[in-house]
């Protein structure tokens, strides 16, 4: 179990309708299942004046990132859509960081990537929490695989302690076993995986 405190922040990577819902485009099985855990998560965390941010998939409705545009990806989380908006049951208690609302591809939580170019652009994430004085980061939500990875790989890239939250999140699994190689690229990183 981690400890939170005012210099902690809890980063909830994700956890949208159209991730976290069975009707969702680009569903995560059993993502659904995260939300309670994650709200305890967030009662902890608030108890404990620790920042709480959510990052959101926030895509135009034509995106690179998008498999009709020539990505990988169905459509998914656009802008001002059921599927973007965050799980009905999650408790929003903090600031939303969205991603990708330039077209770009928005994994992680702290940046974002050009399709085309590759280029780089960081999200508002760092400077939140450059602003609250944070110096370390837990981190919840979907996907393991995708998100989340890039999410905490970057967190630590960028020098804050880093912990996971194994039992609050899932992977998408493209290809088996890709949940289990994410995390062992957390680990890999310097990232602690609690459960």
């Amino acid at each position: 179990m981690v400890d939170y405190d005012p210099k902690t922040a809890l980063v909830v990577v994700d956890v949208q309708n159209d991730f976290a819902d069975p009707a969702g485009s680009l569903y995560v099985r059993g993502g659904e299942e995260i939300v309670p855990i994650v709200n305890g998560e967030i009662e902890r965390a608030l108890a404990a004046d620790a920042v709480v941010v959510y990052t959101q998939d926030w895509h135009p409705e034509v995106t690179p990132h998008f498999r009709k545009d020539g990505g990988i990806w169905p459509v998914h989380c656009v802008q001002e859509t059921w599927g973007a908006r965050f799980h009905p049951d999650l408790n929003v208690e903090g600031p939303p960081i969205h991603k990708g609302s330039g077209g770009e591809d928005g994994y992680s939580g702290f940046s974002m990537r050009d399709p085309r170019t590759g280029d780089r652009t960081p999200t508002s994430l760092q400077e939140v929490l450059t602003t609250r004085g944070i110096g370390k980061v837990v981190v919840a939500g979907l996907a393991t695989d995708y998100c989340v990875v890039e999410t905490v790989v970057d967190a630590r890239a960028l020098g804050y302690d880093t912990a996971v939250l194994s039992e609050a999140i899932r992977a998408v699994e493209l290809q088996p076993g890709d949940g289990d190689r994410a995390i062992a690229r957390m680990r890999e990183a310097g990232a602690i995986v609690e459960r």
